[in-house]
């Protein structure tokens, strides 16, 4: 199982940290069935990793049935002058929607 943290993502997960003064928080992943293409992403933000959550270098967790989505994806942060995200950049993505939460995968 391959999950790739840019280091824009892991420079905001930091800030975070920091800000919040919980320097255990980490960035939560989910891939949930839904959306308009079939299957969508959940982010949070948590300190507490579940005991059946991968841990990828102490910034991101992500639970076992949502890995195998994940699988070879990049992490990283953008911020534009219309806002700021973290966006998974996911090579098993087939195809998405407009929202950029929600993606298609090949069965």
């Amino acid at each position: 199982m391959s999950l790739t943290i840019d280091p824009s993502a892991r420079k905001r997960i930091d800030e975070l940290r920091t800000q919040q003064n919980k320097p255990g928080l980490m960035l939560r992943i989910r891939v949930d069935g839904g959306g308009c293409a079939g299957f969508q992403y959940r982010l949070e933000l948590s300190d507490t990793p579940a005991a059946d959550e991968e841990i990828f270098e102490n910034a991101v967790v992500s639970d076992e049935i949502s890995l195998p989505f994940l699988n070879g994806a990049t992490v990283r942060f953008e911020q534009s002058l219309i806002g700021a995200e973290f966006r998974i950049d996911n090579p098993n993505a087939v195809s998405g929607c407009g929202c950029g939460t929600s993606f298609s995968v090949n069965q």
